[in-house]
Order: structure tokens, then C-alpha cells, then sequence
């Protein structure tokens, strides 16, 4: 007898129905901002806002730094423990699961004791350094998600093999790592990268306590103050997700091969 394929689709339906509806109930809320009429008005209000377009290019020049600079410390650390210290991999993992279990208030806060503008680092006493600071509270805060998706990846290539026959071809350990080790974990580092950006836009905590100017306060001064231009943002921020996880899709694909 042939399993019936109803309870599946049910539950497919369920949660289809249970993340649209509340989409669409937002989108269509955004469009009230005139009385009696539909319009994007309210799109308008916030795309045209100058603190929007400030907030959100600062947040995006954040991600990226965050990606970059916890791509170049993930993936090496993650390598040489898979490579040269398995033993130590259930302590790092442990490590990485911190930020996790410590809330981002007592992270943030303990920044601003230890790197505070009287302090032997203060990286709160310019506005550079601060930047600086918040880039590296990012990357603790993608830290659970970007190292799982690289030793995911790495777990997926024999890295042992690989790096052998590197070696055996005279590659350095730099060549090894950016030729060999960085393309083949290509789309872990990009699964990585796409939960470290939507982690960082959202943010609120760090970036209001370290007085930035970025999208997750933004968003709350928004929420605050105002009753359709929250709606719009809540859909132009879905917006930009989903087209980050086209850009994965489409990048982690690889070149196509010609058809013979």
C-alpha cells in the first residue's frame, strides 16, 4: 500500500500558511499610510529618509567586515583543529557556543569595562575604534554560526588528502589555505556569511550601548515613533534577505560546465 502523502503536504501547507499570512498582513498594513487608499507612501518616508540610507550602509560595511574578518579567523582555526588537534575540537566547539548561552548585554557591557576610554585599550574613545570594537563583537556574536558552517563544510572534503598533495606540490601554508582549503569550503563560508549578515542588520544591543549609528537602532527609533514606516521596513528588510540567500544560492553554485 502506497503511504499517504496528505499529512506532508498539511503540514507543508500549515507552515506556508503560518509565515505568508503574517507577511502579507504587514505588507498590506504599510500600504495604509493614506486614509482610504493604498500607496507606498510609506516606503517612500523611510527609503528617502537620510538616517535609513546611513544606518543601512553602515550596518552593510559592518557585515561585511564582520564576514571577512571572521572568515580569515574561522577557517584556519577550524582547518588546523580538524588537521592537527581533533582532540581539542569538543573545546572549541564549546567555546563557540558561548555567545549563545552569555547574553549580548553582559558581552557588551563587559567591552565597555575592559576597553573603556581610561583603560590600557580604549577602543571606545574615537569613533574609529569603536567601529573596530563593534566589528569584533560581531564577529563573537556570528561566531556559533559562521564555525559550524565551515566545519560542516570541511567535514564534507577530505582536508588530510588534500593537504598532502598540496604539500607533496611544494605549496606553502598560505597557498594551501587561500587555493585549496578557501575554494572548497566556498559554500559553507557563504552560508556563514549570509547568517552573519542578518545577524549583524538586526542587531540592537551592542550598536545602542556602543552608540553607533546602525540599522538595528534605527529600526527600534522607527518602532518607537512611528505606526506604517516600521511595516515597510520589516518588508524591505525580508526583501533583502531573501535576495542574500539568491546571491548564495547563485554563488555557490560554481561556473557552470558546457554541455558537450
Amino acid at each position: 500500500m502506497k503511504q499517504s502523502r496528505f499529512g506532508p503536504w498539511l503540514a507543508i501547507a500549515i507552515g506556508a500558511l503560518y509565515f505568508i499570512v503574517p507577511l502579507i498582513a504587514t505588507f498590506e498594513f504599510s500600504l495604509r499610510l493614506r486614509r482610504g487608499e493604498y500607496s507606498f507612501d510609506a516606503y517612500a518616508i523611510v527609503l528617502g529618509d537620510p538616517r535609513f540610507q546611513e544606518s543601512f550602509l553602515y550596518s552593510t560595511a559592518q557585515a561585511v567586515a564582520t564576514i571577512i574578518v571572521g572568515a580569515l579567523l574561522i577557517v584556519p582555526t577550524a582547518y588546523f583543529i580538524r588537521l592537527r588537534l581533533p582532540k581539542l575540537r569538543p573545546v572549541v566547539e564549546f567555546i563557540t557556543l558561548l555567545p549563545l548561552v552569555i547574553p549580548a548585554i553582559v558581552i557588551v557591557f563587559g567591552y565597555l569595562r575592559l576597553y573603556n576610554s581610561s583603560s590600557w585599550i580604549p577602543l571606545t574613545a574615537t569613533t574609529r575604534s569603536s567601529d573596530l570594537l563593534l566589528t569584533f563583537s560581531y564577529v563573537v556574536l556570528a561566531l556559533p554560526y559562521m564555525y559550524r558552517a565551515v566545519d560542516t563544510g570541511l567535514r564534507a572534503i577530505d582536508v588530510r588528502t588534500l593537504t598532502e598533495a598540496a604539500e607533496n606540490l611544494g605549496a606553502s601554508w598560505i597557498t594551501i589555505m587561500f587555493k585549496v582549503i578557501f575554494p572548497n569550503v566556498k559554500v559553507a563560508i557563504l552560508s556563514g556569511a549570509f547568517l552573519t549578515f542578518a545577524i549583524v542588520i538586526g542587531e540592537f544591543t551592542m550598536a545602542s550601548l556602543l552608540d553607533r549609528p546602525a540599522f538595528g537602532p534605527y529600526l527600534q527609533l522607527i518602532g518607537a515613533n512611528r505606526a506604517y514606516e516600521p511595516s515597510a521596513l520589516a518588508i524591505i528588510a525580508f526583501i533583502v534577505t531573501w535576495a542574500c540567500m539568491g546571491l548564495i544560492n547563485l554563488f555557490g553554485r560554481g561556473p557552470r560546465t558546457a554541455k558537450r
